[in-house]
Protein backbone atom coordinates (compact mmCIF):
# COMPACT_ATOMS: atom_id res chain seq x y z
CA UNK A 1 0.00 0.00 0.00
CA UNK A 2 2.60 2.00 0.88
CA UNK A 3 4.55 1.53 -2.52
CA UNK A 4 1.02 2.30 -4.39
CA UNK A 5 0.57 5.40 -2.37
CA UNK A 6 3.86 7.04 -2.80
CA UNK A 7 3.60 6.10 -7.09
CA UNK A 8 0.17 7.54 -7.23
CA UNK A 9 1.21 10.83 -5.26
CA UNK A 10 4.17 10.95 -7.50
CA UNK A 11 2.42 10.27 -10.76
CA UNK A 12 -1.05 11.72 -10.69
CA UNK A 13 -1.11 15.90 -11.59
CA UNK A 14 -4.49 16.44 -10.06
CA UNK A 15 -3.44 14.50 -6.95
CA UNK A 16 -0.27 16.25 -6.73
CA UNK A 17 -1.26 19.69 -7.11
CA UNK A 18 -2.44 20.05 -3.36
CA UNK A 19 -2.03 23.66 -2.70
CA UNK A 20 -2.52 26.05 -1.02
CA UNK A 21 -3.08 28.20 0.66
CA UNK A 22 -2.14 28.74 0.21
CA UNK A 23 -3.08 29.66 0.33
CA UNK A 24 -2.18 29.06 0.28
CA UNK A 25 -2.58 29.94 2.42
CA UNK A 26 -2.99 29.38 3.65
CA UNK A 27 -5.15 28.02 6.82
CA UNK A 28 -4.87 29.31 8.86
CA UNK A 29 -4.61 30.98 12.29
CA UNK A 30 -1.25 31.60 12.59
CA UNK A 31 0.82 31.68 15.97
CA UNK A 32 3.79 31.54 17.93
CA UNK A 33 6.11 33.17 20.27
CA UNK A 34 10.42 33.48 20.78
CA UNK A 35 10.89 30.35 22.82
CA UNK A 36 13.15 27.31 22.66
CA UNK A 37 10.30 24.74 22.74
CA UNK A 38 11.46 21.27 20.64
CA UNK A 39 9.59 20.85 18.00
CA UNK A 40 8.07 17.54 19.31
CA UNK A 41 5.69 17.36 22.03
CA UNK A 42 7.51 18.27 25.32
CA UNK A 43 6.57 16.75 28.08
CA UNK A 44 5.33 18.43 31.26
CA UNK A 45 5.66 17.26 35.24
CA UNK A 46 2.30 17.25 37.12
CA UNK A 47 4.14 19.33 39.48
CA UNK A 48 5.09 22.12 36.76
CA UNK A 49 3.54 25.52 37.19
CA UNK A 50 1.36 24.87 34.01
CA UNK A 51 -0.37 21.91 35.51
CA UNK A 52 -1.96 24.09 38.37
CA UNK A 53 -2.46 27.46 36.59
CA UNK A 54 -4.93 25.87 33.72
CA UNK A 55 -7.44 24.73 37.13
CA UNK A 56 -8.32 28.79 37.66
CA UNK A 57 -9.81 28.83 33.83
CA UNK A 58 -12.87 26.47 35.24
CA UNK A 59 -13.91 29.31 37.01
CA UNK A 60 -14.80 31.04 34.13
CA UNK A 61 -18.40 30.92 33.24
CA UNK A 62 -18.54 30.38 29.70
CA UNK A 63 -21.63 29.35 26.85
CA UNK A 64 -19.40 26.99 25.42
CA UNK A 65 -16.50 25.11 27.39
CA UNK A 66 -13.17 24.31 28.16
CA UNK A 67 -11.72 21.01 27.50
CA UNK A 68 -8.44 19.73 29.11
CA UNK A 69 -8.19 15.96 28.83
CA UNK A 70 -8.35 14.39 25.44
CA UNK A 71 -6.53 17.72 23.44
CA UNK A 72 -3.45 16.18 21.22
CA UNK A 73 -5.22 17.14 18.06
CA UNK A 74 -4.51 20.60 19.27
CA UNK A 75 -1.11 19.74 18.97
CA UNK A 76 -0.92 18.46 15.32
CA UNK A 77 -1.61 20.69 12.48
CA UNK A 78 -1.05 20.00 8.55
CA UNK A 79 2.32 20.71 8.17
CA UNK A 80 3.19 17.61 10.78
CA UNK A 81 6.64 18.74 11.82
CA UNK A 82 5.77 20.89 15.30
CA UNK A 83 3.76 18.89 17.94
CA UNK A 84 3.30 21.30 21.11
CA UNK A 85 0.74 19.78 23.48
CA UNK A 86 -1.79 22.72 25.20
CA UNK A 87 -3.15 22.67 28.90
CA UNK A 88 -6.65 23.49 27.30
CA UNK A 89 -8.70 23.52 24.40
CA UNK A 90 -11.62 26.07 24.43
CA UNK A 91 -14.80 25.67 22.36
CA UNK A 92 -16.45 29.21 22.30
CA UNK A 93 -20.08 29.16 21.39
CA UNK A 94 -19.96 33.05 21.42
CA UNK A 95 -17.51 35.96 21.33
CA UNK A 96 -17.92 36.21 24.90
CA UNK A 97 -16.08 33.29 26.03
CA UNK A 98 -13.27 34.14 23.66
CA UNK A 99 -13.30 37.77 25.24
CA UNK A 100 -13.44 36.47 28.49
CA UNK A 101 -10.76 34.07 28.76
CA UNK A 102 -8.37 35.81 26.59
CA UNK A 103 -9.27 38.71 29.67
CA UNK A 104 -9.03 36.33 32.26
CA UNK A 105 -5.34 35.34 31.07
CA UNK A 106 -4.11 38.81 30.71
CA UNK A 107 -5.58 39.63 34.33
CA UNK A 108 -3.32 36.87 35.55
CA UNK A 109 -0.57 39.21 34.53
CA UNK A 110 3.15 38.63 34.26
CA UNK A 111 3.21 35.69 36.84
CA UNK A 112 1.72 33.72 34.46
CA UNK A 113 3.40 31.73 31.43
CA UNK A 114 -0.46 30.75 29.87
CA UNK A 115 -0.63 31.85 26.45
CA UNK A 116 -3.53 31.81 23.67
CA UNK A 117 -3.49 30.90 20.18
CA UNK A 118 -6.78 30.90 18.00
CA UNK A 119 -7.02 27.12 15.36
CA UNK A 120 -9.16 27.46 12.52
CA UNK A 121 -9.05 24.21 10.78
CA UNK A 122 -5.59 23.23 11.47
CA UNK A 123 -3.97 24.02 8.85
CA UNK A 124 -0.92 25.90 10.29
CA UNK A 125 2.86 24.69 8.76
CA UNK A 126 4.94 24.98 11.44
CA UNK A 127 2.79 24.81 14.75
CA UNK A 128 1.67 28.41 14.57
CA UNK A 129 -1.48 27.99 15.69
CA UNK A 130 -0.21 25.49 18.73
CA UNK A 131 0.06 26.87 22.71
CA UNK A 132 2.77 25.20 24.43
CA UNK A 133 0.93 24.07 27.48
CA UNK A 134 -1.81 27.53 27.03
CA UNK A 135 -5.21 27.95 25.88
CA UNK A 136 -5.97 26.97 22.06
CA UNK A 137 -9.06 28.00 20.59
CA UNK A 138 -11.19 26.41 18.08
CA UNK A 139 -12.33 28.97 16.33
CA UNK A 140 -14.81 26.60 14.31
CA UNK A 141 -16.62 26.10 17.19
CA UNK A 142 -17.91 29.70 17.12
CA UNK A 143 -21.26 29.85 15.20
CA UNK A 144 -22.78 32.72 17.22
CA UNK A 145 -23.72 34.29 14.42
CA UNK A 146 -25.18 32.70 10.84
CA UNK A 147 -24.21 33.66 7.59
CA UNK A 148 -25.77 37.07 6.99
CA UNK A 149 -25.51 38.21 2.52
CA UNK A 150 -26.37 41.79 2.08
CA UNK A 151 -27.22 42.50 -1.14
CA UNK A 152 -27.95 45.99 -2.12
CA UNK A 153 -25.90 48.14 -4.10
CA UNK A 154 -22.55 47.43 -2.44
CA UNK A 155 -23.08 43.69 -1.43
CA UNK A 156 -20.62 42.15 1.46
CA UNK A 157 -21.71 38.68 3.88
CA UNK A 158 -21.17 38.90 7.49
CA UNK A 159 -19.28 35.84 8.80
CA UNK A 160 -17.92 33.94 12.04
CA UNK A 161 -13.83 34.13 11.94
CA UNK A 162 -14.19 30.22 12.34
CA UNK A 163 -16.52 29.99 9.11
CA UNK A 164 -14.89 27.88 6.38
CA UNK A 165 -14.52 29.62 2.89
CA UNK A 166 -15.79 26.85 1.39
CA UNK A 167 -19.36 27.17 3.23
CA UNK A 168 -19.29 31.07 1.88
CA UNK A 169 -19.09 29.90 -1.29
CA UNK A 170 -21.90 26.88 -1.38
CA UNK A 171 -24.25 29.96 0.83
CA UNK A 172 -23.39 32.49 -1.21
CA UNK A 173 -24.35 30.80 -4.91
CA UNK A 174 -27.93 30.45 -3.27
CA UNK A 175 -28.11 34.14 -3.61
CA UNK A 176 -25.88 34.79 -6.89
CA UNK A 177 -23.19 35.82 -4.76
CA UNK A 178 -19.39 34.99 -4.18
CA UNK A 179 -16.56 36.88 -2.56
CA UNK A 180 -14.01 38.26 -5.18
CA UNK A 181 -10.63 37.12 -3.56
CA UNK A 182 -9.81 33.27 -2.97
CA UNK A 183 -7.12 30.82 -1.65
CA UNK A 184 -6.45 28.25 -3.85
CA UNK A 185 -7.81 25.56 -0.96
CA UNK A 186 -11.46 26.45 0.50
CA UNK A 187 -11.28 23.94 3.67
CA UNK A 188 -9.73 27.19 5.39
CA UNK A 189 -11.12 29.84 8.23
CA UNK A 190 -11.65 32.92 7.33
CA UNK A 191 -9.69 34.46 10.69
CA UNK A 192 -6.94 32.33 9.50
CA UNK A 193 -6.24 33.48 5.47
CA UNK A 194 -7.22 36.95 7.21
CA UNK A 195 -4.41 36.72 9.44
CA UNK A 196 -2.13 36.02 6.53
CA UNK A 197 -3.10 37.52 3.28
CA UNK A 198 -4.72 35.24 1.45
CA UNK A 199 -3.50 34.67 -2.19
CA UNK A 200 -4.78 32.72 -5.27
CA UNK A 201 -4.88 33.48 -9.22
CA UNK A 202 -7.47 36.06 -8.92
CA UNK A 203 -4.84 38.65 -6.80
CA UNK A 204 -3.44 40.19 -9.81
CA UNK A 205 -6.99 41.99 -10.19
CA UNK A 206 -8.89 41.81 -6.82
CA UNK A 207 -5.84 42.10 -4.79
CA UNK A 208 -5.37 39.30 -1.79
CA UNK A 209 -8.24 38.38 0.56
CA UNK A 210 -7.28 41.00 3.08
CA UNK A 211 -7.95 43.99 0.40
CA UNK A 212 -11.16 42.71 0.55
CA UNK A 213 -12.72 43.56 3.81
CA UNK A 214 -15.09 46.21 5.04
CA UNK A 215 -15.59 45.90 9.11
CA UNK A 216 -13.85 43.03 11.46
CA UNK A 217 -14.83 42.52 14.99
CA UNK A 218 -11.90 41.70 17.04
CA UNK A 219 -10.97 40.63 20.63
CA UNK A 220 -7.70 41.78 21.74
CA UNK A 221 -5.03 40.72 23.77
CA UNK A 222 -6.07 42.53 26.89
CA UNK A 223 -9.72 40.54 25.83
CA UNK A 224 -11.01 43.72 24.49
CA UNK A 225 -13.99 43.43 21.90
CA UNK A 226 -13.11 45.99 19.15
CA UNK A 227 -15.17 46.45 15.85
CA UNK A 228 -12.72 48.80 13.29
CA UNK A 229 -12.92 49.78 9.91
CA UNK A 230 -10.56 51.24 7.73
CA UNK A 231 -12.08 55.02 9.08
CA UNK A 232 -13.21 53.09 12.85
CA UNK A 233 -10.47 52.07 15.00
CA UNK A 234 -8.18 51.45 11.35
CA UNK A 235 -4.61 51.07 13.31
CA UNK A 236 -6.44 47.74 14.68
CA UNK A 237 -8.46 46.85 11.50
CA UNK A 238 -4.35 47.23 9.66
CA UNK A 239 -3.03 45.66 12.06
CA UNK A 240 -5.36 42.53 12.59
CA UNK A 241 -4.81 42.04 8.35
CA UNK A 242 -1.89 40.11 7.63
CA UNK A 243 -0.89 40.17 11.39
CA UNK A 244 -0.30 37.06 11.81
CA UNK A 245 -3.00 36.63 14.71
CA UNK A 246 -0.28 39.08 16.99
CA UNK A 247 -2.75 41.62 17.72
CA UNK A 248 -6.15 39.92 17.93
CA UNK A 249 -8.51 37.32 17.48
CA UNK A 250 -10.82 37.73 14.37
CA UNK A 251 -14.37 36.83 15.31
CA UNK A 252 -16.28 38.41 12.20
CA UNK A 253 -15.45 39.66 9.21
CA UNK A 254 -17.80 41.60 6.44
CA UNK A 255 -16.25 40.81 3.37
CA UNK A 256 -16.78 42.35 -0.36
CA UNK A 257 -18.80 39.88 -2.68
CA UNK A 258 -19.84 40.02 -6.29
CA UNK A 259 -22.24 38.31 -8.83
CA UNK A 260 -21.32 34.39 -9.04
CA UNK A 261 -20.32 33.27 -12.50
CA UNK A 262 -21.87 29.41 -13.24
CA UNK A 263 -18.88 28.02 -15.34
CA UNK A 264 -15.36 27.88 -15.72
CA UNK A 265 -13.18 27.77 -18.73
CA UNK A 266 -10.06 26.46 -17.56
CA UNK A 267 -7.26 26.12 -19.63
CA UNK A 268 -3.44 25.07 -19.26
CA UNK A 269 -0.69 25.27 -21.72
CA UNK A 270 3.17 24.85 -21.50
CA UNK A 271 6.42 27.02 -22.04
CA UNK A 272 10.09 25.46 -22.64
CA UNK A 273 11.44 28.87 -22.06
CA UNK A 274 11.36 30.85 -18.83
CA UNK A 275 11.32 34.49 -20.02
CA UNK A 276 8.59 33.35 -22.35
CA UNK A 277 6.66 32.26 -19.56
CA UNK A 278 7.07 35.37 -17.24
CA UNK A 279 6.10 37.86 -20.68
CA UNK A 280 2.79 35.71 -21.37
CA UNK A 281 1.95 35.79 -17.61
CA UNK A 282 2.54 39.11 -17.09
CA UNK A 283 0.65 40.68 -20.50
CA UNK A 284 -2.18 38.92 -19.03
CA UNK A 285 -2.38 40.18 -15.78
CA UNK A 286 -1.91 43.86 -17.54
CA UNK A 287 -5.79 44.14 -18.12
CA UNK A 288 -8.98 42.89 -16.52
CA UNK A 289 -9.94 42.55 -19.97
CA UNK A 290 -8.26 38.95 -20.55
CA UNK A 291 -8.53 36.21 -17.96
CA UNK A 292 -10.40 36.59 -14.26
CA UNK A 293 -7.32 33.73 -13.22
CA UNK A 294 -3.84 33.62 -13.85
CA UNK A 295 -1.46 31.24 -12.31
CA UNK A 296 1.80 29.46 -12.91
CA UNK A 297 3.51 25.89 -11.96
CA UNK A 298 7.28 24.25 -12.65
CA UNK A 299 7.08 20.99 -13.89
CA UNK A 300 10.79 19.26 -13.98
CA UNK A 301 11.88 15.92 -15.16
CA UNK A 302 7.68 14.39 -15.00
CA UNK A 303 7.07 11.59 -16.84
CA UNK A 304 3.32 11.12 -19.08
CA UNK A 305 2.38 14.61 -18.15
CA UNK A 306 -0.30 15.17 -20.76
CA UNK A 307 -1.46 11.81 -20.53
CA UNK A 308 -2.31 12.91 -16.54
CA UNK A 309 -4.60 15.69 -18.03
CA UNK A 310 -6.71 14.03 -19.90
CA UNK A 311 -9.06 12.86 -16.82
CA UNK A 312 -9.57 16.50 -16.15
CA UNK A 313 -9.01 18.54 -19.67
CA UNK A 314 -9.30 17.87 -23.42
CA UNK A 315 -6.42 18.62 -25.66
CA UNK A 316 -6.86 21.01 -28.80
CA UNK A 317 -4.62 18.41 -30.92
CA UNK A 318 -4.92 15.00 -29.31
CA UNK A 319 -2.65 13.55 -31.60
CA UNK A 320 0.15 16.31 -31.46
CA UNK A 321 -0.79 16.20 -27.68
CA UNK A 322 0.02 12.21 -27.38
CA UNK A 323 3.11 12.88 -29.08
CA UNK A 324 4.89 15.20 -26.91
CA UNK A 325 7.39 13.80 -24.40
CA UNK A 326 7.98 15.58 -20.93
CA UNK A 327 10.46 13.21 -19.06
CA UNK A 328 13.91 14.91 -18.93
CA UNK A 329 12.97 18.45 -19.30
CA UNK A 330 11.85 21.66 -17.67
CA UNK A 331 8.67 23.08 -18.72
CA UNK A 332 6.52 26.00 -17.37
CA UNK A 333 2.77 25.16 -17.56
CA UNK A 334 0.78 28.69 -17.47
CA UNK A 335 -3.16 27.95 -16.18
CA UNK A 336 -5.64 30.36 -16.57
CA UNK A 337 -9.70 30.39 -16.19
CA UNK A 338 -12.21 33.14 -17.76
CA UNK A 339 -15.49 32.93 -16.14
CA UNK A 340 -18.69 32.91 -17.95
CA UNK A 341 -23.00 32.47 -18.08
CA UNK A 342 -24.06 29.26 -20.00
CA UNK A 343 -25.44 32.07 -22.41
CA UNK A 344 -22.20 33.43 -23.26
CA UNK A 345 -20.35 30.42 -24.39
CA UNK A 346 -20.44 30.69 -28.15
CA UNK A 347 -19.22 34.42 -27.62
CA UNK A 348 -16.76 32.69 -25.33
CA UNK A 349 -15.42 30.96 -26.83
CA UNK A 350 -14.43 33.22 -29.62
CA UNK A 351 -13.19 35.78 -27.43
CA UNK A 352 -10.63 32.65 -25.91
CA UNK A 353 -9.51 32.15 -29.51
CA UNK A 354 -8.59 35.73 -29.97
CA UNK A 355 -6.99 36.34 -26.30
CA UNK A 356 -4.72 32.72 -26.94
CA UNK A 357 -3.32 33.65 -30.50
CA UNK A 358 -1.39 36.69 -28.45
CA UNK A 359 0.04 33.98 -26.36
CA UNK A 360 3.76 32.23 -27.48
CA UNK A 361 3.63 28.71 -25.73
CA UNK A 362 4.16 25.42 -27.29
CA UNK A 363 1.31 25.39 -29.87
CA UNK A 364 0.08 21.40 -29.33
CA UNK A 365 0.03 21.65 -25.35
CA UNK A 366 -3.21 23.44 -25.22
CA UNK A 367 -5.74 21.91 -22.82
CA UNK A 368 -9.23 22.99 -22.18
CA UNK A 369 -12.00 21.92 -19.39
CA UNK A 370 -15.31 23.80 -19.05
CA UNK A 371 -16.35 23.04 -15.40
CA UNK A 372 -18.74 24.53 -12.69
CA UNK A 373 -17.81 27.89 -10.59
CA UNK A 374 -17.42 25.21 -7.93
CA UNK A 375 -16.02 22.63 -9.61
CA UNK A 376 -13.09 24.93 -10.19
CA UNK A 377 -12.93 26.79 -7.08
CA UNK A 378 -13.15 23.40 -5.17
CA UNK A 379 -10.30 21.50 -7.30
CA UNK A 380 -7.84 20.82 -4.73
CA UNK A 381 -10.26 18.96 -2.20
CA UNK A 382 -10.62 16.69 -4.87
CA UNK A 383 -6.79 15.78 -4.15
CA UNK A 384 -7.53 15.58 -0.55
CA UNK A 385 -10.06 12.75 -0.87
CA UNK A 386 -7.79 10.69 -2.79
CA UNK A 387 -5.05 11.46 -0.62
CA UNK A 388 -6.82 10.50 2.67
CA UNK A 389 -7.88 7.54 0.83
CA UNK A 390 -4.71 6.32 0.56
CA UNK A 391 -3.13 7.31 3.95
CA UNK A 392 -1.19 10.46 1.95
CA UNK A 393 -3.05 13.45 3.77
CA UNK A 394 -1.40 13.70 7.18
CA UNK A 395 2.14 13.66 6.40
CA UNK A 396 4.57 16.09 6.55
CA UNK A 397 4.09 18.84 4.43
CA UNK A 398 7.61 21.04 4.35
CA UNK A 399 6.27 23.99 2.17
CA UNK A 400 8.33 26.98 1.03
CA UNK A 401 6.08 30.03 0.07
CA UNK A 402 8.29 32.83 -1.22
CA UNK A 403 7.31 36.34 -2.74
CA UNK A 404 10.24 37.07 -5.50
CA UNK A 405 10.39 40.72 -6.70
CA UNK A 406 10.28 40.76 -10.85
CA UNK A 407 13.82 42.30 -11.00
CA UNK A 408 15.00 39.13 -9.43
CA UNK A 409 12.78 36.70 -10.82
CA UNK A 410 14.58 35.29 -14.22
CA UNK A 411 18.35 34.61 -11.37
CA UNK A 412 16.33 32.95 -9.10
CA UNK A 413 14.71 30.76 -11.90
CA UNK A 414 18.20 29.91 -13.35
CA UNK A 415 19.17 28.61 -10.51
CA UNK A 416 16.57 27.25 -8.76
CA UNK A 417 14.78 25.26 -11.40
CA UNK A 418 18.22 24.91 -13.33
CA UNK A 419 20.39 23.64 -10.01
CA UNK A 420 18.50 23.51 -6.93
CA UNK A 421 15.98 21.26 -8.05
CA UNK A 422 16.15 18.01 -10.15
CA UNK A 423 12.56 17.28 -10.32
CA UNK A 424 9.29 18.44 -9.02
CA UNK A 425 7.58 14.80 -8.24
CA UNK A 426 7.60 15.93 -4.39
CA UNK A 427 4.70 17.98 -4.89
CA UNK A 428 3.58 21.54 -6.92
CA UNK A 429 5.96 23.96 -7.55
CA UNK A 430 3.41 27.40 -8.14
CA UNK A 431 5.03 30.35 -10.00
CA UNK A 432 2.60 33.34 -10.64
CA UNK A 433 3.06 37.35 -10.75
CA UNK A 434 0.90 39.76 -8.58
CA UNK A 435 0.30 43.84 -9.04
CA UNK A 436 1.43 45.48 -5.80
CA UNK A 437 -0.92 48.07 -6.83
CA UNK A 438 -3.74 45.93 -6.03
CA UNK A 439 -2.35 45.48 -2.41
CA UNK A 440 -2.74 47.57 1.17
CA UNK A 441 0.45 49.20 2.15
CA UNK A 442 -1.27 49.98 5.53
CA UNK A 443 -1.90 46.39 6.45
CA UNK A 444 0.73 44.26 8.47
CA UNK A 445 1.67 42.24 5.13
CA UNK A 446 5.57 42.39 4.16
CA UNK A 447 5.89 42.28 0.41
CA UNK A 448 9.08 42.89 -2.07
CA UNK A 449 9.43 46.91 -2.99
CA UNK A 450 9.04 46.61 -6.17
CA UNK A 451 5.33 47.00 -8.10
CA UNK A 452 5.15 43.43 -9.57
CA UNK A 453 6.35 40.57 -7.92
CA UNK A 454 5.61 36.77 -8.13
CA UNK A 455 4.62 34.03 -5.47
CA UNK A 456 6.70 30.95 -5.84
CA UNK A 457 5.51 28.28 -3.45
CA UNK A 458 7.13 25.09 -3.06
CA UNK A 459 4.07 22.16 -1.93
CA UNK A 460 6.26 19.49 -0.69
CA UNK A 461 4.42 16.46 0.77
CA UNK A 462 7.39 14.25 2.18
CA UNK A 463 6.82 10.53 2.10
CA UNK A 464 7.29 9.04 5.95
CA UNK A 465 10.46 7.43 6.62
CA UNK A 466 12.23 7.92 3.60
CA UNK A 467 15.61 8.85 3.56
CA UNK A 468 15.76 9.55 -0.09
CA UNK A 469 14.51 12.87 -2.15
CA UNK A 470 11.31 12.38 -1.48
CA UNK A 471 11.84 12.15 2.48
CA UNK A 472 11.77 14.87 4.71
CA UNK A 473 15.43 15.72 5.59
CA UNK A 474 16.10 15.93 1.83
CA UNK A 475 13.60 18.41 1.25
CA UNK A 476 14.54 20.74 4.52
CA UNK A 477 17.93 20.53 2.72
CA UNK A 478 16.44 21.62 -0.36
CA UNK A 479 14.66 24.49 1.03
CA UNK A 480 17.32 25.93 2.76
CA UNK A 481 19.40 25.87 0.26
CA UNK A 482 16.87 27.85 -2.01
CA UNK A 483 16.73 30.38 1.04
CA UNK A 484 20.53 30.78 1.50
CA UNK A 485 20.79 31.61 -2.27
CA UNK A 486 17.90 34.03 -1.94
CA UNK A 487 19.99 35.61 0.63
CA UNK A 488 23.33 35.57 -0.53
CA UNK A 489 22.77 36.58 -4.19
CA UNK A 490 20.66 39.74 -2.23
CA UNK A 491 16.95 39.06 -4.61
CA UNK A 492 15.10 41.13 -2.09
CA UNK A 493 13.02 37.51 -1.20
CA UNK A 494 10.22 37.70 1.25
CA UNK A 495 8.40 34.71 2.70
CA UNK A 496 4.52 34.14 2.28
CA UNK A 497 3.57 32.38 5.47
CA UNK A 498 6.81 33.14 7.15
CA UNK A 499 8.10 31.05 9.86
CA UNK A 500 11.88 32.15 11.98
CA UNK A 501 13.16 31.28 14.96
CA UNK A 502 14.41 34.44 16.51
CA UNK A 503 13.12 38.08 16.96
CA UNK A 504 16.35 39.21 14.63
CA UNK A 505 15.56 37.30 11.76
CA UNK A 506 11.69 38.61 12.06
CA UNK A 507 13.29 42.03 11.89
CA UNK A 508 14.78 41.36 8.89
CA UNK A 509 11.45 39.94 7.46
CA UNK A 510 9.80 43.27 8.16
CA UNK A 511 12.36 45.37 7.67
CA UNK A 512 11.06 49.19 7.51
CA UNK A 513 7.75 47.75 8.85
CA UNK A 514 9.52 46.25 12.16
CA UNK A 515 9.04 49.16 14.30
CA UNK A 516 5.04 49.57 13.93
CA UNK A 517 4.60 46.16 14.03
CA UNK A 518 6.31 46.44 17.99
CA UNK A 519 4.71 49.10 18.67
CA UNK A 520 1.02 48.08 17.50
CA UNK A 521 1.83 44.33 19.70
CA UNK A 522 2.27 46.57 22.62
CA UNK A 523 -0.45 48.64 22.08
CA UNK A 524 -2.86 45.36 21.28
CA UNK A 525 -1.60 42.82 22.93
CA UNK A 526 0.67 44.35 25.82
CA UNK A 527 1.65 40.90 27.81
CA UNK A 528 2.39 38.90 24.27
CA UNK A 529 -0.35 36.67 25.40
CA UNK A 530 -1.54 35.94 21.67
CA UNK A 531 0.13 33.63 19.14
CA UNK A 532 2.54 31.92 20.44
CA UNK A 533 3.80 29.52 17.74
CA UNK A 534 4.72 32.54 15.58
CA UNK A 535 8.09 33.02 17.80
CA UNK A 536 8.23 36.75 17.22
CA UNK A 537 7.27 37.90 20.73
CA UNK A 538 8.03 36.07 23.92
CA UNK A 539 5.80 36.41 27.09
CA UNK A 540 8.08 37.51 29.97
CA UNK A 541 7.24 35.96 32.91
CA UNK A 542 8.14 37.38 36.41
CA UNK A 543 8.16 36.29 40.17
CA UNK A 544 5.06 36.48 42.26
Amino acid sequence: MKLMAHGLLKNNDMIGRILVTLLLTNNLYRNDYCSKLPSHTPSVSPQSEFSILPLSLKSLSLDGHLCFENIHHAANDFGNRYHFLPAAVLYPKSVRDISSTVKHVFEMGRTSGLTVAARGHGHSLEGQAQAHQGVVINMESLQERKMFFHTGEFPYVDVSGGELWINILHEGLKHGLAPKSWTDYLHLTVGGTLSNAGISGQAFRHGPQINNVYELEVVTGTGDIVTCTNKHNADLFYSVLGGLGQFGIITRARIFIEPAPRRIKWIRLLYSDFSTFCQDQEHLISSEYYFEYVEGFVIINRTGLLNNWRSTFSPQDPLQASQFHSEGKTLYCLEIAKYFNTEEISTINLRIEVLLKELKYIRNTLFISDVSYVEFLDRVHVSEIKLREIGMWEVPHPWLNLLVPKSSVNEFAKEVFGNILSDTRNGPVLIYPVNKSRWDNKTSMVTPQEDLFYLVAFLSSAVPHSTGSDGLEHILTQNGRILSFCDSSRLGVKQYLPHYNTQEEWKSHFGSKWEIFRKRKYTYDPLAILSPGQKIFQKEITDM
